[in-house]
Parts: C-alpha cells; structure tokens; sequence
C-alpha cells in the first residue's frame, strides 16, 4: 500500500523521466499545500463527511510522503525515519502503556522533558512553531506562558484586558494600528480561552454563520440584492437573522 504511493513519488521526483513540477518543488514550496490539505481534513470532518475525509487524508498522506522524498534525496532523512520517529514518540510518551504501568508523568511533563534536551532555547515558550495559524499559536503561548504563572487568575481579567486593548486602538496612530489590532485579537483570545472556548472553532462556526445567514439574504433579494442600499440589506439581515 505505502510502497506502491512511495514508488509513484520517487517516479515524479526522477529528475530524467519525472514531473517537472514535481521535481522542481522544495519543503519551502510544498509547505502551503499541506496546511491547505491539513485544512481539508478538518472541513470533511466538520461536515461529518466520510468518504471526503478519506480522499483529503490521502491528499494529507502525499504531503508526508513528498516531503520525506526530498528529505531522503538530500540525505537527510527518509519516511521510514519519519515513522520510527512518531513511533518511538508515542512509546515515550505513553510509559503507561508500553512501560511501566505505575509510571505515568503527564504528557506535557514528557513533552517538557523532551523540549528541554533539545536545550537550545530554554524558554517556557520554546517549540511552539511559527508557521502554526496565529489563532492557534496565541493559545499555546498563553497556556505556556499559564504553566509558569504568568496568567489571569480568572476570566475577569482578561475581560478587562479587551476594554484596555480597544481604547489602545482607538487612540493609536495611524502606523500602530495594526499592532493595536494583534494586541486585541490576542486578548480576545485569551479570554475564550478563559471561558474554556476554543477560539478557532468559536470563529469557524462564527463564519459558518455568517455565511449561511449572507447567503439567506441573497436568496430571499435574487439578482436585486448587490444593488440594493445598506439600510435595506440590513433589513434582510434582520429577517434572516431571526430565522436563526
């Protein structure tokens, strides 16, 4: 199964008989395509859709396999590598499991023994990866940040902390404005994640929302809608709105 997906990669990367955009790819290159097919699998399980999930983990799959295969050309490692590696991840950090059943440290207690023999950078923030969706990432720096005391002790004060970050905006220069922006947004999120809100999900079902009350005023007004004035496009905001 793998093999057979292993070998169609090796034969599009072939730098004589391959693809040519295949071959001409980098980890750099390919890097949008997996978080767009990581994205994939997220939205086929939202719709609860199985046989879309199967085909976007196989798109999921590919990335896995094309970057290993790069990896493997330059020496550095291959998928085989790829998979003792998660493989003796999982071990370590489910001793209870595979070990000894009396032990059971914690996941991010192994997970924070692993950071540290990294070594180079000691801080309570390490590997928490940039490329990450700036959602996600402003959480795990907050609960990282959290582990160490530096957190609200409760949901009031990073309420408060929105109502600071708003009046910021509002008075800011032009040129700090965006900043001000980030800083809000970051309180914002510290605040669901306060409330025991994911963020993320809390603005992917925002959207939904927002997309499917939008597309219920377009149904009602048909092709009259774009010309329609704001007053009147709220108006069907309202009805639609109420609707749910």
């Amino acid at each position: 199964m793998i093999e057979r997906l292993v070998a169609i990669m090796a034969r599009l990367r072939d730098p004589e008989r391959g693809c040519e955009w295949d071959v001409a790819q980098t980890w750099a290159t390919i890097v949008p395509y997996t978080i767009e097919e990581a994205y994939e699998v997220a939205d086929a399980i939202e719709r609860n859709d199985p046989a879309d999930l199967k085909d976007e983990l196989g798109d999921l799959l590919l990335q896995v396999v094309f970057h290993s295969r790069i990896a493997e050309e330059a020496g550095a490692f291959t998928l085989a590598d790829v998979v003792t590696t998660v493989s003796d991840k999982m071990e370590r950090r489910h001793p209870h499991i595979f070990g000894d059943a009396d032990t059971n440290p914690g996941w991010e207690s192994i997970k924070a023994a692993e950071r540290a023999g990294k070594a180079d950078d000691s801080s309570a923030l390490a590997g928490v990866a940039a490329g990450l969706p700036a959602l996600l990432r402003a959480v795990k720096l907050q609960k990282r940040a959290a582990r160490v005391g530096f957190d609200w002790p409760d949901a009031e004060g990073s309420r408060a902390k929105i109502d600071e970050e708003l009046a910021e905006v509002a008075s800011a220069p032009p040129q700090e404005v965006e900043e001000e922006v980030g800083d809000l947004l970051f309180a914002v999120v510290n605040w669901a994640r306060h409330l025991g809100i994911d963020p993320e999900a809390a603005l992917r079902a925002g959207n939904a929302k927002f997309e499917r009350r939008f597309r219920g005023m377009e149904a009602i007004a048909g092709d009259a809608f774009e010309g329609l004035d704001l007053d009147s496009k709220e108006a069907l905001w309202v009805e639609v709105k109420s609707r749910g």
